[in-house]
């Protein structure tokens, strides 16, 4: 097996753009820094660019003792991590509460998101665990993310993606013609940001091949496989314009669709903890379906 890694992400604040990063202290709750944040309504209801695309628009760079928090719209924000904050009840599930940011932060999310926010920090991932519906158990921990610790897929299969949706769009396109409407626009490859990977592999290998994965060694890293990698309408929001199209879960909903999902990449959880950067050689043993 011929591969390495390709790209790293971490997503400190949930649903905000990612940050890209060419090495990460992988813990066994994750990519250090990951998904720690989040934003919550009056209700302590999680705020995500599924309802709220312009969340994408805002990026988030980890600091020693906090955040710093950016947008095209707002000036930059630091917050410090709120050790010791006020506690806020949240609904996300197998995790009652969170620590509040502070009012700074308050009012800085709840102009992106146009309506009162609130900024909330994890203090500890060990106190939320995995469901075992995804692969895990509550001793695994998890941060804020709604499945597992981290996400990966391989390149090949992106690549495949576009050419099924590529394929997709000329279908469109003939029909419209041949109907006598305007083509839809040009067609454009999917972004890597629509998928949010932590990691992606890239080398000779075949298109989803990650899906019988078992065991995975990235340089000094060991991850087991959970689960492969359910897909919303998240994916359909463009990263840049945060417009909604109906790719890739058109293409999803044709080639990769069972026990009524559709899906793309794998989940992991992390067995052996280390450092992990961009060129680490990787390997994998398959798992006995």
């Amino acid at each position: 097996m011929n591969a390495h890694v390709s790209r790293l992400t971490v997503y400190p604040v949930k649903s905000f753009a990612g940050h890209v990063v060419d090495a990460v202290d992988v813990g066994i709750a994750g990519p250090a820094g990951d998904r720690r944040w989040m934003v919550v309504d009056e209700a302590g209801t999680t705020l995500t660019a599924r309802k709220f695309p312009r969340m994408l628009s805002a990026t988030a760079e980890p600091l020693p003792d906090g955040v710093r928090l950016g947008s095209t719209d707002l000036g930059p924000l630091d917050v410090a991590t709120p050790v010791g904050g006020r506690t806020l009840e949240v609904t996300m599930s197998r995790i009652p509460t969170v620590t509040d940011a502070g009012d700074d932060a308050a009012g800085w999310v709840s102009e992106l998101v146009g309506r009162t926010a609130r900024l909330a920090w994890l203090d500890e991932p060990a106190r939320r665990g995995m469901s075992d519906k995804h692969g895990g158990t509550l001793a695994d921990p998890l941060a804020l993310t709604d499945t597992g610790p981290i996400h990966l897929f391989t390149a090949g299969s992106l690549r495949q993606m576009d050419a099924w949706a590529a394929q997709a769009h000329d279908e469109a396109v003939a029909t419209a013609l041949a109907q006598g409407n305007p083509a839809p626009a040009a067609f454009q490859p999917l972004d890597v940001r629509r998928f949010r990977p932590n990691v992606v592999v890239e080398g000779d290998l075949e298109p989803f091949v990650e899906d019988g994965w078992h065991r995975i060694t990235l340089g000094d890293v060991e991850l087991r496989f959970a689960d492969h990698c359910g897909r919303c309408v998240m994916t359909t929001v463009d990263p840049d314009t945060y417009a909604k199209g109906r790719e890739p879960l058109r293409s999803l909903a044709r080639h990769r669709r069972w026990d009524g999902e559709v899906w793309f990449g794998i989940q992991a959880v992390p067995v052996r903890p280390g450092r992990l950067a961009v060129g680490d050689p990787v390997a994998a043993t398959t798992r006995a379906e």
